[in-house]
This record gives C-alpha cells, structure tokens and sequence, in this order.
C-alpha cells in the first residue's frame, strides 16, 4: 500500500480497527482478518505444504488472534505479532502431529571437503536470483518438514536463528545446519528447470 496507515474496508484505520476489536467489536476484527488472511494462509501453507491443512490453521490463528488480542501492546508492527502468533499455531500443531524432525546426526554431518565452505547461516546468493517463482514454490513445498519449516522462517519470514531456535525447541546451530541443507536441497531441486531452461536459449 502507499499510503503509511493501513486502512480497512469499513475506511478505519488498522490501529483504530484494532482498539475497537480488542473491546470487541466484531465488524473491526472481521476487517483485520480481511486484511491479513492471505499472508497468513500463505505462511501455513509454505509451513505445512497442505492446503486444506492451511486452511484449518489460518482460521485457528484467527480464532487465536481473536483470544489474545486485548494482550497486543503495539510494541512490535501488529502484522509482525500476528505472524509469530501464527507460526506458533503452526509449531503446536505440527509437534501434536509428530513432526518429522531432522536428525542433529544428518544435520551435523561434515560438509564434501571438494566443496566451497560456507557460513551456512549466510545468504545463498545461488537461491536469491532470478528463480522462477512458480518452480521455487513447489520445490519448497517438496522439502521435507523439518528442511521446509526452518528455510520458511528463515529466509522466506525473515527469523533470526536464536528465534528460530526458541520457537523450534533446538539449538541455534542446528537452526543453521537444518537451513544449509534445506538450501543445499532446494538447489538439487531447482536444476532441472535451469537446465530446461538453458536448452530454451540453446
């Protein structure tokens, strides 16, 4: 939006939209969840890969955001607090189903000494360039659970590791390694449409 202030469909302002919801005002509130539900089902879905899954959680983080907002201080932007509220209904859901965690063993591992060492906490400029979108969203998706959640905070939701490492329960190096190799997986995945792509131009 252009505009600096947020403004809902009933013409408030997000702020304003917020303080009547939290007195609960159902109209204000229904105006944030119009406002917000695409980013938050976007998020459950590249978290759980399952879009009826998103879905059901999408509308979970709104019933939780409708519990908890009276306790929203303005001390963070409100988008940023509803996403981290989101990303935890996510976490509960995923470890009351028994999330697929990576082992630190496999995390851990040694990288090929023939390749380039890494800071594998460090941007990846191979993934930052001009993937097609289309072909990026569905190799994320393909990750395994433990590879694809940490990869979504991190480089997709912006988290730091030690965040990550607190909402996940691990540490902050494993954080990192679960991230290198998501991104080591995710470059496997993207090759064949690179290499269909450079026979386009052939």
């Amino acid at each position: 939006m252009t505009q600096q202030k947020k403004t809902i469909a009933s013409g408030l302002s997000e702020a304003d939209a917020i303080e009547r919801a939290k007195q609960g005002d159902a109209e204000s509130f229904a105006g944030l969840y119009a406002l917000h539900k695409r980013r938050v089902y976007s998020l459950c879905l590249r978290m759980t890969g399952n879009t009826a899954e998103a879905e059901d959680l999408t509308q979970e983080a709104f019933l939780q955001l409708y519990r908890k907002i009276v306790t929203f201080r303005g001390e963070s932007a409100f988008s940023t607090w509803l996403h981290r509220l989101a990303v935890n209904v996510v976490l509960m859901r995923l470890r009351k189903k028994g999330l697929p965690e990576v082992s630190l063993e496999e995390s851990l591992e040694p990288q090929q000494e023939d390749g380039p060492r890494k800071d594998i906490g460090a941007r990846d400029n191979m993934l930052a360039g001009s993937i097609d979108r289309l072909n990026l969203e569905r190799a994320i998706e393909s990750l395994p659970p433990g590879y694809r959640i940490i990869f979504v905070l991190h480089d997709i939701e912006g988290y730091e590791h030690n965040e990550i490492a607190e909402m996940m329960g691990c540490s902050i190096g494993n954080s990192k390694s679960q991230l290198h190799k998501a991104r080591m997986k995710l470059r496997d995945l993207l090759k064949p449409s690179r290499a269909e792509r450079a026979a386009k131009r052939a």
